[in-house]
């Protein structure tokens, strides 16, 4: 696993955002290095990206000076269809980037029964 701190100072070719049943981000940096953002869904989770502030592609062309890692277990996601219903097991996991060209923030929700894993995973793709 790799930190997304290894980010910073690289410069962007591409930033690839799918967001269906697998949610991740592939970061494609010039010079040819790749890292992904994403989970291994197990049986009894939910982990995907809940939105992005700013547009992805202010991170393309320009030098990141800030990659930031955040998380929170504090205060549940609240599904209008079932209020009072909270997941036995959170977290909020945040990404915090930076270029000279504006500022992008990924808020990723991941919910289990307490006994499966909440977490993003960052790997460089050899």
């Amino acid at each position: 696993m790799s930190d997304v701190s290894e980010l910073v100072g690289k410069i962007l070719a591409a930033v690839d955002v799918v967001r269906e049943d697998d949610d991740q981000i592939t970061f494609t940096c010039e010079g040819g290095k790749v890292f992904r953002m994403y989970h291994s869904q197990d049986c009894c989770e939910s982990v995907h990206i809940e939105d992005i502030v700013g547009d992805v592609q202010d991170l393309v062309g320009a030098p990141i000076l800030a990659a930031e890692e955040a998380s929170n277990s504090d205060v549940p996601k609240i599904d209008p269809k079932y209020p009072g219903y909270d997941d036995e097991s959170f977290t909020w996991t945040f990404y915090k980037f930076r270029t000279i060209k504006g500022s992008v923030d990924i808020r990723w929700y991941g919910s289990s029964n307490g006994y499966y894993s909440e977490s993003v995973d960052f790997e460089e793709i050899k």
